[in-house]
């Protein structure tokens, strides 16, 4: 008779590993967003409802603040909570009652226009990246200056800026850390100056956008004012604070060729044996496709420009002269139309077929469904601040500083004011439909034009995006070129201080005009 072996011993629970403390990760705009539409409905209880006497185009007369009966029920403040994203797409505002809602007759408060602009050019600027034209022309330039690296630099610089400022370019330049690290380091340079050319070429375009749909045409929207006012301040700032900064990236370029102990960033194992072997030595291609949509690009941002810009105040120099006949003054709707109508006609171009340029357009509106609902939800807020008749309220409050104050240092102290709203509200379309509601009004009061009110705005939006580790444009960047975000700043502050004071002295210059 056999006997049983013994039970195995027990195995000891292998001891579980803690799992590593989570790391801080700040909102996203939406979460914010939404954060701060709970914040104002609460606070739309405490705050007395009133308003201004208006004039005949609707502007708040200064010195006629009332206060009103504001008196609402729970369940009308808790249907404009509810309905606040709805209100904030297709709201109607009523013109007897002023209220807004979806059910009511009237004119469109809410931002459905600005809404499918946002996806058009979405759409339009994706079929565009899927010919490869732009991003073979642009690393074409790259070759063909990879010689001259104070020439490709600034060409780099320039490309990007110029797409900055007519269409919000900046996450796009993330695709192009693979060409310009290794391109820099063959020439002699660090990382850094990759990332200088990327991320300060594209932002200082974006800084001082002229008609970027996403900073200049969503403030100029919400400030009820068109995409062209202030387009000549606009433009001048671009080209010096442009050239700025391309100086800045140069000089520090040349220094650390020069002494390579002088860069901030230091290299990497293997970054000093790029230079030995020179960059890549074949030119990308450039087909005749290529170069036919790089001209329907050029011309169809050259239309925009064109389209929008008030040509007889511009030369004329008179904010009321009389349109000219061959005037378009086009707004959202048409310019909508615009980059649905080019995005179908690049894709025709390119031979894309019909099902390809339909899921391409389709991509292309989905990517840029985010900053559209960004603006959605900003817009809601103002409806619930205007249903409750508490936004004159806080016009009046801020009223009293702005009076005794000169234009200059008004519209100095809006920049200023913006740059902390600019930090917690990352979204460029987010920040400006929710603050120039209130930002164009009291522009009013300060005797300053409204441009200039969207031109300080942005310039602090635009500013802030330069260096703040909440922008995937910036923490992106970095990381794809392998430079730590400390040394960043220690490279950028000089230039972040430069153009403060550029920017102030614009303002005061604009307002002087």
């Amino acid at each position: 008779m056999t006997t049983a072996p013994p039970p195995p011993a027990p195995v000891a629970p292998a001891p579980q590993e803690e799992p590593p403390p989570r790391k801080f990760a700040f909102p996203s705009a939406l979460t914010i967003l939404g954060i701060v539409t709970v914040a104002v409905w609460l606070l739309a209880f405490l705050v007395p409802a009133g308003q201004y006497d208006r004039s005949d185009s609707g502007a708040p007369v200064s010195g006629t603040y009332h206060r009103v009966d504001g008196a609402r029920s729970f369940t009308d403040r808790l249907n404009d909570l509810f309905l606040s994203p709805v209100n904030g797409l297709y709201g109607l505002q009523d013109p007897k009652t002023g209220q807004v809602g979806p059910t009511f007759s009237g004119d469109l408060y809410g931002s459905a226009g600005v809404f499918l602009f946002v996806l058009a050019i979405g759409a339009f600027i994706t079929v565009v990246f899927a010919t490869g034209a732009l991003d073979r022309g642009i690393a074409r330039l790259a070759h063909r200056l990879r010689e001259r690296g104070g020439l490709l630099i600034a060409a780099v610089m320039v490309v990007f800026s110029v797409l900055g400022t007519v269409e919000g370019f900046a996450e796009e330049t993330l695709g192009f850390y693979g060409l310009l690290v290794p391109m820099m380091l063959a020439l002699g340079y660090d990382r850094l100056v990759a990332v200088g050319a990327a991320i300060l070429g594209a932002g200082v375009g974006v800084l001082c956008s002229t008609v970027n749909p996403f900073a200049t045409g969503v403030a100029s929207s919400a400030a009820d004012i068109s995409l062209g006012d202030g387009i000549g301040l606009r433009f001048l700032m671009w080209i010096v604070l442009t050239a700025v900064t391309v100086l800045y990236v140069i000089r520090y370029a040349r220094r650390v060729q020069k002494d390579p102990s002088k860069s901030i960033c230091g290299f990497l194992p293997g970054d000093r044996e790029q230079k030995a072997t020179g960059a890549e030595d074949v030119e990308p291609e450039l087909t005749g496709l290529h170069k036919t949509v790089l001209v329907l690009l050029v011309l169809v941002f050259a239309f925009m420009i064109f389209s929008v810009v008030p040509w007889s105040s511009a030369l004329t120099g008179e904010a009321d002269a009389a349109p000219y006949s061959w005037e378009l003054d086009w707004s959202f709707a048409q310019l909508a139309a615009l980059f649905i109508c080019a995005a179908v006609l690049i894709g025709l171009v390119a031979r894309m077929g019909e099902a390809k340029l339909s899921s391409t357009i389709i991509q292309g509106a989905a990517d840029f469904i985010s900053p559209a609902l960004v603006i959605m939800l900003a817009r809601g807020v103002t409806v619930i601040m205007n249903n409750s008749k508490i936004t004159d309220t806080v016009l009046h409050s801020i009223e009293g500083v702005v009076k005794g104050t000169s234009s200059g240092v008004f519209a100095i102290l809006v920049f200023l004011v913006n740059l902390p709203l600019a930090f917690l509200i990352p979204s460029t379309s987010g920040h400006a439909t929710l603050t120039m509601p209130i930002l164009a009004p009291l522009a009013d009061f300060a005797g300053v034009s409204r441009a200039l009110m969207v031109t300080a705005w942005q310039s602090a939006s635009g500013w802030m995006n330069l260096w703040v580790p909440t922008t995937a444009v910036t923490i992106g960047g970095v990381a794809l070129a392998k430079v730590g975000y400390d040394k960043y700043l220690r490279f950028v502050w000089p230039l972040l201080g430069i153009l403060l004071v550029l920017i102030c002295g614009f303002l005061a210059l604009g307002a002087a005009m």
